[in-house]
């Protein structure tokens, strides 16, 4: 990691160990994932839409939090070593899914959708998670950032969206291991996470474009069912990306007692170089 990347002085968030102990919890870890779409132009008299976004929703599968893979013997990819770790979750998406140009879209430079094909983003984002086991509901609002293979590379040749990327995400993540920051690889990170992933989700990423209307055959390079053990596979990994959520607000809601029900409430806040959450129990 660039030496310049600044890091936020932050102790683990409170409510870290207790999420990751429900997640473990979930069967398939499964989260409702909301972003912003653009309005398209009205199809009324007026040119204007009642509201320039949308909601968009769907369902995503927790990757785990950033700089810190889960354990998978099955995967062979270098790992980088513990020098960080985050409470920042994760989850992997086709590049060719509306919801990266969405995050690219409301992000801070409303990018247009030629530019969603790099690193970048940071479109507002909810995220939320019912873990049935223990009737606890996770909620999390802040924005997420999108890492693509471009996200490394020389400093000079860097796009201001993997600048962009570096400082946000970069800042979140605690230092374990003082003066080994060097050492540790946004492109190593990204290869772990295909790695994680089964062959046959891998293979997905050379699908055909999703959302696109069957007419014959698709391509030798792009067709259903197919299964990659190529950690390098060039069609696959040009379509991979991994989407790292970056909340300032997180809410637990326990209904696991009626009597005692509880929510509580977590908000991230920064300033001098230093952040911490502060945390408010409120009803449910």
């Amino acid at each position: 990691m660039s030496s310049t990347t600044h890091h936020l002085t932050a102790p683990p968030a409170p409510w870290r160990s207790q999420f990751l102990t429900h997640i473990s919890k979930m069967e398939s870890p499964e989260f409702v994932l909301s972003t912003l779409s653009p309005a398209p132009p009205s199809q009324t008299s007026s040119s204007t839409p009642p509201t320039p976004y949308l909601p968009r929703a769907r369902y995503c599968i927790y990757r785990g939090l950033w700089a810190s893979l889960p354990e998978n013997k099955h995967n062979d990819a270098p790992k980088n070593d513990p020098v960080y770790d985050s409470d920042l979750p994760t989850f992997t998406t086709d590049v060719r899914m509306e919801k990266v140009p969405e995050l690219f879209a409301t992000g801070p430079g409303r990018g247009e959708r030629s530019q969603a094909q790099g690193s970048g983003g940071g479109g507002p984002v909810e995220a939320v998670w019912w873990v049935k086991d223990v009737s606890v509901q996770w909620r999390m609002k802040g924005v997420a950032w999108v890492i693509a293979p471009d996200i490394e590379g020389s400093s000079g040749d860097e796009s201001s969206g993997v600048r962009s990327v570096k400082s946000a995400v970069g800042a979140r993540m605690r230092v374990l291991k003082p003066g080994s920051e060097g050492s540790w690889s946004w492109a190593r990170e990204l290869t772990g996470h295909f790695g994680n992933v089964s062959p046959g989700m891998r293979g997905s990423f050379r699908n055909p474009p999703p959302g696109t209307p069957v007419k014959g055959e698709p391509d030798e390079e792009h067709k259903l069912g197919q299964k990659v053990g190529d950690l390098e596979d060039g069609v696959a990994r040009a379509n991979f990306r991994v989407v790292v959520i970056m909340p300032d607000e997180v809410e637990s809601v326990d209904l696991s007692d009626p009597a005692t029900a509880r929510r509580k409430r977590y908000t991230f806040v920064e300033g001098d170089g230093k952040g911490e959450w502060k945390e408010e129990e409120l009803w449910p």
